[in-house]
């Protein structure tokens, strides 16, 4: 074994395990992540000798590109993989080709294929896709993805997150987090320099990389005190040529093929040997790249701007003069070169290129660029610069960039007479407001869109135009006003023989009539959903689907909603459709909610934290919901940001299920001020309109807290709950198949008999605030015997971790591997993994050291009555 890879045993055991597990058929993603310079690459490269021996290693890399390319990892595997999956992510236009060539790849193969995609945390947009595309896959094929990532440098707002949040719902997901090493390895390394081991571990902390460059670079003197040091050290002796060719070479953030080697070398090669030796270079036949990622950073951040410039300049000019050569690449040099024309000239491709693929953050970066040079336009072209850049920006929830610059987009239309062009950008200015959570906006820029529509002879862009206005009054609670505008374009949609127009109208008139009390516009809902899927506009389908599941859920005909959710999450997922796809997660979520399946309903929730504002929104209340009914903290803070964007839409499908929210999470604390306050507004509103089910709630919680209302006469359970008729209502929360309402129903009888029944139920929940209250008025009205209910760790931790979980986190903590503490606990190594990952959920960890340092905070490593026994031998079932 190389001399570097000490202390990496574990790891590497566990690699092998899963890529002999992958061979039977059960594949796996493993996600093998640390600080720079921890040692993943060294782990991958050591990884196949500990493979099975006919295991295939396919390697790609994500480069630090100002602007990524797309798919540049996969495009490394040319020349390694089959020829379809090679011409699919060089032509890169058809993602849907893409996936369908890699998933071919990995499942054709006879023997285990291990897939390693190295820096994800650089990946492109349309890369992680990919990746999305294959996580999701992964259990049923022969194969091992190996995911590497620096963990800390993700923050919050990281594509990266969405990525890993996924995997981690995986049943089969390995975490290899690298540790630093230990005092004894870097006294191993250490001894061959005869170099003080502690100054070395004193100065680099155990970060391998910087160990090996220390140890490289001394011998006598004085230990470098900074890596770039150590690196800049190791560049001095060396021939004047071979710095000259570093520095060159420093400037190219990605693996430099050879034809651009022989380009900016005369003599190829052989100017890098010197360096090679060194161990600054990796040199193969097709390309050359630096040892290590820090290694080009340091000779690259050491340059003079004016020499970083010339460098750059000297590769763009050898990318220019190569036939097809990536745009991406190209204008990232002339950025860093300040190349302007080119920029202008190459950006607009580069941006085009990142949108076929499917990476929309790149596309907006390449426009972000070329927008700078605004001045290099025409007026006309301009105007479709920024409505792309706009439209781009919408896509990637950047939704300031997106509204100022179709904004921008409007106003050049609009001085350029360009009727057509400024009616349609006017309904995507509509668009973007709405999405961005701009109601009075986005109802201005649909009136105008129409009006300047009008009389313009096109009429599918006054049918979109008038269609999205319906939509907007159907989101807005204004009914009539949808079914009118939404008829009109229905009939246009049917002149112009617009099959996705139809079906966007068909559903903003049937939702509207349908929630407007009419049951015959869920028939025109469904006839709008039969017309996208007849006419393969997925889209259209998916919002249809989403339309009539979120109407169903608001409802209670839950047995129907899961009816529709899995072929509407199946659509959407095999066309990779994730903005719906995640919203329909949140559906499920809304539905996993009443069904009282809280670690289910937070998982699906979960996939909304990272969408446009009308998924963020119901995903906050449910994450909400589900911490004020368990008992648990941080529920505040989600309704808080929750109540800004509902506020903000004017749309009572989102103040409606936040006012009840906040409502409850009141109540449940005695604060009846709080509950009026935060119902009678939206209730008030509700109660004006037909068909509408917050109302309901609403007006129960009011009655709850002594505030008088017009009863609701309908026979939904919480109008039943307020009007004292609680025994039908436990009977409609029964048949519903919600069995957090139907107790708190129950528990409103007058009979102790029934109330004991309800605790009984809300303890197996976990349900304990309305529990503790419930007892409370037990022992109120004399009843003796009250059982005492849970005693788990759930209730004495603020992180909700259960008494397993609590003694998992302590081991974890400790530095203890799954093996080790599965061994610890003489339980399954399968079981670790388990209360591992939700250990790291519940802590919202995304690694194990970031786990052990919040629960240092929150005082979970040690407690008063000193540390939980070990056990003797295995816990009950229910708690493994």
């Amino acid at each position: 074994m190389d001399r570097w890879i000490l202390e990496r045993e574990c790891e590497l055991t566990r690699l092998a395990a899963a890529a002999r597990e992958a061979a039977a058929g059960a594949g796996s993603v493993a996600l093998v992540f640390g600080e720079a310079g921890i040692g993943k690459s060294s782990l991958v490269k050591a990884m196949p000798e500990r493979l099975p021996a006919q295991a295939r290693v396919l390697v790609g890399q994500c480069d630090d590109l100002a602007t990524r390319r797309p798919l540049g990892p996969f495009r490394d595997l040319v020349g390694s993989v089959g020829a379809d999956l090679a011409r699919a992510v060089m032509e890169g236009g058809d993602r849907h080709r893409v996936y369908e060539a890699l998933y071919g790849e990995l499942a054709g193969t006879p023997h285990p294929a291990v897939l390693v995609v190295e820096d994800v945390h650089w990946a492109d947009e349309a890369s992680l896709d990919a990746l999305r595309f294959l996580v999701r896959r992964m259990e049923g094929l022969p194969a091992l993805l190996v995911l590497t990532y620096r963990d800390d440098e993700l923050s919050r707002e990281h594509p990266l997150r969405h990525l890993l949040g996924q995997v981690s719902r995986t049943s089969r997901v390995h975490r290899l987090p690298l540790a630093r090493l230990s005092l004894d390895a870097v006294r191993a390394l250490s001894a061959s320099r005869r170099l003080d081991a502690a100054q070395v571990y004193e100065v680099t902390s155990g970060n391998p990389f910087f160990v090996a460059e220390i140890v490289a670079a001394g011998g006598t003197g004085e230990v470098p005190p900074t890596v770039v040091d150590a690196v800049l050290a190791r560049l001095r002796g060396l021939d004047p040529a071979t710095v000259d060719a570093l520095e060159q070479l420093a400037v190219v953030p990605s693996a430099v093929e050879r034809p651009l080697v022989d380009a900016l070398f005369t003599d190829g090669v052989a100017v890098l040997a010197t360096a090679e030796q060194r161990g600054l270079l990796t040199v193969e036949p097709d390309r050359v790249t630096f040892r290590h990622e820090l290694i080009r950073r340091a000779v690259a951040d050491s340059l003079p701007a004016a020499r970083r410039i010339d460098l750059n300049r000297a590769v763009l000019a050898a990318l220019v003069a190569r036939p097809g050569c990536d745009a991406a690449r190209i204008v990232h040099h002339a950025d860093q070169a300040g190349d302007q024309d080119a920029i202008a000239r190459y950006g607009p491709d580069a941006a085009k290129d990142a949108a076929c693929a499917g990476a929309h953050r790149e596309a907006a970066a390449q426009l972000r660029l070329v927008l700078h040079q605004r001045h290099r336009y025409g007026p006309a072209d301009l105007a479709d610069l920024l409505e792309r850049y706009a439209v781009e920006s919408y896509t990637i929830a950047d939704s300031a960039a997106a509204v100022t610059a179709q904004h921008e987009a409007v106003a050049l239309r609009r001085s350029l007479g360009d009727t057509l062009g400024l009616g349609a950008d006017l309904r995507w200015l509509s668009r973007i407001h709405w999405w961005a959570g701009d109601a009075d906006q986005a109802q201005e820029a649909a009136r105008e869109a129409v009006a300047v529509l009008e009389h313009a002879g096109d009429d599918r862009l006054l049918a979109l135009a008038v269609s999205n206005t319906a939509q907007l009054r159907m989101l807005s609670d204004r009914y009539a006003e949808a079914v009118e505008h939404g008829e009109r374009a229905i009939a246009l949609a049917r002149k112009a023989d617009d099959a996705a127009i139809l079906s966007h109208a068909l559903n903003n008139v049937g939702t509207a009539r349908w929630r407007g009390g009419d049951p015959g516009g869920r028939l025109q809902l469904e006839e709008s959903l039969e017309v996208a899927l007849a006419a393969g506009e997925v889209e259209h389908a998916c919002r249809s689907y989403a339309n009539l599941i979120w109407t169903l859920l608001d409802n209670l005909r839950y047995d129907e909603a899961d009816l529709f959710l899995p072929p509407a999450m199946d659509l959407a997922d095999r066309a990779e459709h994730l903005g719906f796809l995640n919203y329909l997660h949140v559906e499920l979520a809304v539905r996993r909610l009443a069904a009282a399946d809280w670690e289910d309903a937070e998982k699906h929730a979960e996939y909304g934290m990272h969408d446009f504002v009308p998924a963020r929104c119901p995903a906050l209340t449910v994450l909400a919901r589900v911490r004020v009914r368990c008992g648990r903290p941080g529920a505040g803070e989600l309704l808080a940001e929750a109540r800004e964007i509902a506020v903000r839409t004017r749309e009572l499908q989102r103040t409606g299920p936040v006012a009840a929210a906040l409502a409850e999470a009141a109540w449940l604390r005695g604060d009846l001020a709080t509950v009026a306050e935060a119902a009678g507004p939206v209730h008030a509103q509700a109660d004006h309109l037909p068909g509408v089910p917050y109302r309901a709630e609403l007006g129960y919680w009011l009655t709850k807290a002594g505030h008088p209302v017009r009863l609701d006469d309908s026979d939904h359970p919480y109008a039943l709950q307020a009007r004292g008729l609680w025994r039908q209502a436990a009977t409609r929360w029964l048949e519903a198949g919600c069995p957090y309402e139907h107790a708190v129903a129950l528990a409103e009888s007058p009979d102790p008999a029934d109330k004991l029944t309800a605790l009984t139920t809300l303890d197996a929940l976990g349900a304990e605030p309305r529990a503790r209250l419930l007892r409370t008025e037990l022992r109120r009205i004399g009843v003796r015997h009250i059982p005492r209910g849970p005693l788990a760790a759930t209730r004495e931790n603020p992180a909700g971790l259960t008494r397993r979980q609590l003694q998992v986190m302590r081991l974890l903590a400790d530095g203890l591997t799954n093996a080790e503490i599965a061994a610890r606990l003489v339980v399954s190594v399968r079981t670790v993994d388990n209360h591992v990952r939700a250990v790291l959920d519940k802590l919202d960890a995304p690694t194990r050291r970031h786990a052990a340092d919040r629960a240092a905070r929150l005082g979970l490593l040690a407690d008063g009555e000193g540390p939980l026994p070990e056990p003797e031998g295995p816990l009950p079932h229910a708690e493994t």
